[in-house]
């Protein structure tokens, strides 16, 4: 069951990265298409449009995502300090550890193989609608990127999502980030060039609970 103070929680709610894929037919009759499962009406308000933000956003198709990967509160699997971001690539989600021996988790996209960062850090920094500047190596990887390498401006087709949280470890910008999107489908996956990705309305949760600075590890 949801946590409905989290679901009440989420409905209040209204820079250099490197973040940028046939059914059988039987010998006499197809086979009866397989039922979506129901979707709990508070998920469906949680991950509802948010008319409010500078760039309106639109209701996450959370038909595509895993429903273990939508936004709910757990017990605390992590075993770090209350107020520590734990991403656990292998499972595809996020904990943000709370005082009270629970965490909110988020499922999460994560980089490709070959792009992935681990370890521990902080984040430094945190923007609404933030400016996406692939880094250059991007840039010669992707030659069409090109036309933005002075920054893409913020907006729903930004790479960076509504908010954008920055890793740094040791006083430097490691060029992760933990950020948002619209492509429903990605989580749960391993899709982007190393950076964590969640829903628009996830990212935007954990933007106003994470202050600067916080503890991040990524595992």
């Amino acid at each position: 069951m949801l946590d409905r103070r989290l679901f009440l929680a989420g409905l209040g709610i209204a820079a250099l990265s490197g973040c940028a894929n046939t059914g059988d037919v039987g010998s006499s009759k197809a086979l009866a298409p397989a039922k979506t499962p129901a979707i709990d009406p508070a998920y469906l308000a949680m991950y509802g449009p948010l008319p409010a933000e500078k760039f309106p956003i639109p209701a996450a198709d959370i038909a595509k995502v895993d429903q273990k990967f939508l936004r709910t509160v757990v017990a605390d699997p992590t075993g770090e300090q209350p107020g520590t971001i734990v991403v656990n690539t292998a499972e595809r989600m996020l904990y943000l550890v709370r005082d009270d021996g629970q965490a909110v988790r988020y499922g999460i996209g994560i980089g490709r193989a070959g792009f992935a960062w681990s370890g521990r850090a902080q984040i430094a920094w945190k923007r609404p609608w933030p400016t996406w500047t692939p880094p250059a190596e991007m840039i010669e990887r992707e030659p069409e990127l090109e036309a933005w390498r002075e920054g893409m401006p913020p907006g729903l087709g930004n790479p960076l999502g509504a908010r954008a949280l920055y890793i740094f470890q040791d006083g430097a910008d490691t060029l992760y980030r933990l950020h948002g999107t619209m492509e429903s489908w990605s989580i749960g996956h391993a899709v982007s060039s190393g950076c964590v990705r969640l829903l628009n309305q996830d990212v935007i949760d954990l933007y106003r609970r994470v202050p600067t600075p916080s503890a991040i590890l990524v595992i």
